[in-house]
């Protein structure tokens, strides 16, 4: 009953108790023993099954307060493990680096942006005059690779954006900015470098995003990648290339697992060094040392899990399973 999230209560069901017994072939306590007898355990269980998820890991913690029915005080608890060490989250700065050397297209994206939020009639003509094309993107800053698909967006469709010009100024400064930012003779050929250089970007962040990836295929994307990004050869195309060098040099799992893949493979047949690369055992004297503070591997977070802490007034609340 508490793993499905189903009130105690309902145990008093006439119909569903005889259901229950019916098909268990068990004697169904009543509710007041169940909670005396088993609600207490379930929760530390429940604890006990996060605590294993999460040990040795950076986690983020959520806390909402609410109320249950009865108007009692409530924390709802929700918890997760971070992984911000991996080339997934490499990418994602790679990302970011773009942005900061492309501050034209960074404004062009703001502002359209600006243009068509909370702004019915505008999105509307937009939709009206174009419906083949969706509307410009929305890019999430913290996700850095929907920056790049903006980028794209407005390579692919650049003639169509560009009829914004079309929209009265005078109605929002952010339509003022925008057509001034069009009126730049280098925002053209800098979109398409963008699109044509990193856009694929976004599309391999995607790919080691997904879980129950092979190895191989893992250490392959990374390949693919670091190959993709030598290929820009001017100032801002380096300086990127080696924002990418940095991050991986940094990540010393990345080694490990990639003379993993080698003997896996068969092109290594020695193990030799492999102790070498691993972190040290994790222990009272090395508490950050521990793999998991190095994740390399393809992201496969634990789910989130949801807790619901005992009620203030002291009586144990139901827990959710994890």
């Amino acid at each position: 009953m508490l793993f499905a999230n189903n009130p105690l209560y309902k145990i008093e069901n006439l119909k569903f108790k005889a259901f229950l017994q019916e098909y268990t072939g068990k004697e169904i306590s009543k509710e007041a023993t169940l909670r005396k007898g088993y609600v207490d355990d379930c929760y530390q269980d429940t604890l006990a099954k996060i605590r294993n998820c999460v040990s040795n890991n950076k986690i983020w913690v959520s806390i909402d307060e609410t109320t249950d029915v009865e108007g009692r005080l409530v924390a709802n608890v929700y918890i997760g493990v971070l992984r911000t060490d991996g080339p997934v989250h490499g990418f994602h700065r790679v990302a970011e680096e773009v942005r900061s050397y492309f501050n034209i297209v960074d404004q062009l994206i703001s502002s359209v942006k600006k243009v068509f939020l909370k702004a019915p009639t505008r999105s509307r003509i937009f939709k009206n005059e174009t419906p083949d094309i969706p509307m410009p993107p929305q890019p999430i800053l913290t996700r850095w690779r929907t920056w790049l698909d903006a980028a794209n967006y407005y390579c692919e469709n650049y003639e169509v954006i560009k009829n914004i010009n079309k929209l009265d100024e005078n109605d929002a400064s952010s339509i003022k900015k925008a057509k001034d930012i069009f009126n730049n003779p280098n925002l053209k050929a800098t979109l398409t470098f963008i699109s044509s250089n990193y856009s694929f970007l976004s599309t391999y962040i995607t790919r080691l995003e997904k879980q129950n990836m092979m190895l191989s295929e893992f250490i392959s994307v990374v390949k693919i990648v670091k190959e993709k990004l030598q290929s820009p050869q001017g100032e801002k195309g380096k300086a990127i290339y080696k924002k990418l060098e940095n991050v991986l040099s940094k990540n010393k799992g990345f080694e490990i697992i990639k003379q993993i893949s080698n003997i896996l493979e068969g092109i290594y047949n020695s193990m030799e060094n492999l102790e070498d690369l691993n972190p040290a055992t994790p222990g009272p004297n090395n508490p950050d040392s521990s793999v998991s503070n190095n994740p390399i591997v393809p992201n496969n977070p634990v789910p989130n899990t949801q807790l619901t802490s005992p009620n203030m007034d002291g009586t144990a609340t139901e827990p959710k399973s994890i």
